[in-house]
């Protein structure tokens, strides 16, 4: 048995929720949190109860339980950050998590802000405390790409990686490609079915890309870079025409980020594609391609956003560490 505290109770809190009370995972939640309130219990926070509150439009917990609360003083192996992204700062997830690994708590996250701008910082208080730091969640939901790479690949010399980073924009030019609609027209076919925030600037304009671009970066590549050093250009003055004269050519227009270690590059923008191209993938669909000099190119596709989807990460996440450190602790 696990034991887990939860920082966020939003949509993916709340999937990781479900499938801990859906499936057998040994996996016990000691403590849990909203931006409002929180509840600690050592012997185990009702879920299902949490969940109904959440339904109703209630805080999770007791208001008088801070998240902080649940940081500082709950009792587990591993705290699961899945705050909000906030790529500014970082905060509050960046406290949240420097304060549970000086705890000596294992950590696992979803949030990009803290990864992308804090990563060498965090894992040197990881290390300093003996404690690990996961974040498969933070790049492409329910793709196992960081493992992959840092492990399945280990050895291998990764020359290029390219793909799909962002369903939003797939689905927005999936959608102007087939049906010949503005750019306009498919943002508010995407906003109606819950694809694209009020304001897609994140999205649209590649930021989230190439915060992803960063991660990876950094975290798998070595490479030390930041956001600002990210080329990037989004897709908001692509036209119907455009894409008509890509598929006369037999080809189609997606939003790539790119990365090419030995040169430095980290690129994101429209790019035009062959319609074979295993990269070209419909709907809200990731795709990323890794080209390495023993394995040679592998293409991974799957779902990079979704409650559920990312709930998956994360508990592969918590599952690694209960197998690998609290297990034989």
């Amino acid at each position: 048995m696990i034991r887990i505290a939860i920082l966020g109770f939003g949509s993916v809190g709340r999937g990781i929720a479900r499938a801990i009370l859906a499936k057998n995972l040994d996996i016990l939640v000691t403590g849990l949190a909203d931006s409002r309130s929180g509840i600690i219990d050592p012997v185990g926070v009702d879920l299902e109860a949490a969940l109904a509150r959440k339904e109703e439009g209630a805080p999770c917990g007791s208001t008088d339980i801070r998240p902080t609360d649940v940081v500082t003083r709950a009792d587990y192996d591993v705290m699961v950050e899945v705050t909000p992204t906030n790529v500014e700062n970082g905060g509050p997830a960046l406290h949240h998590i420097q304060t549970a690994l000086r705890r000596k708590k294992h950590v696992v996250t979803s949030n990009k802000g803290p990864i992308a701008l804090a990563y060498p910082e965090l894992l040197a208080i990881a290390e300093e405390n003996g404690v690990t730091l996961r974040y498969e969640a933070t790049v492409c939901g329910a793709i196992p790409l960081i493992h992959a790479m840092q492990e399945g690949l280990a050895g291998n010399t990764i020359s290029r990686l390219y793909g799909v980073f962002n369903g939003t924009c797939n689905y927005i030019l999936t959608r102007m490609a087939a049906e010949g609609l503005t750019y306009a027209q498919a943002l508010a076919e995407a906003r109606e079915l819950g694809y694209a925030e009020a304001d897609p600037t994140y999205d649209v304009e590649g930021i989230d890309a190439a915060i992803k671009l960063v991660i990876l970066a950094n975290t798998v590549l070595h490479m030390q870079t930041t956001l600002d050093r990210v080329e990037r250009t989004g897709i908001a003055l692509l036209t119907p025409e455009a894409l008509q004269l890509a598929e006369e050519q037999e080809c189609t227009i997606r939003l790539i980020g790119e990365i090419i270690p030995k040169a430095g590059v980290l690129r994101v923008s429209p790019r035009i594609l062959t319609k074979t191209h295993p990269l070209v993938v419909e709907g809200t669909l990731n795709a990323v391609t890794v080209e390495t000099d023993l394995a040679g190119d592998l293409t991974f596709i799957g779902k990079g956003a979704g409650s559920t989807e990312t709930a998956s990460a994360v508990i592969g996440d918590i599952l690694y560490i209960r197998d690998r450190y609290v297990q034989s602790s």
